[in-house]
């Protein structure tokens, strides 16, 4: 990758280009940006977001509906509890294939 160059405005201000915070998605709301400054002079910026990368899955439209889906199972009590693993694993196997 080559370097990119962007200027220090009066109150410390720097822009991040474009593709810059799309790949590190820091255009998302609640996105920061963490400044690590080491010993040997170098200034490091870390994307910090609100919703880990590795979780961002949880939280796309598609899962969060099937999130609430579950959520209105539960409120009409259309739900099997068990008091043992050994239970569920019973039932499980009892299930007919599909």
């Amino acid at each position: 990758m080559k370097p990119v160059y962007v200027t220090v405005q009066a109150r410390g201000t720097i822009a991040l280009p474009a593709g810059v915070r799309k790949r590190h998605r820091l255009d998302e709301p609640g996105a920061q940006v963490e400044v690590v400054e080491r010993e040997d002079g170098v200034i490091e910026l870390h994307p910090n977001l609100p919703v880990p990368a590795s979780q961002a899955w949880f939280w796309t439209e598609e899962w969060q509906e099937g999130e609430r889906e579950v959520d209105e199972h539960i409120a009409r009590g259309e739900l099997t509890t068990f008091d043992s693993v050994d239970e569920l694993v019973e039932y499980l196997n009892a299930m007919p294939d599909e």
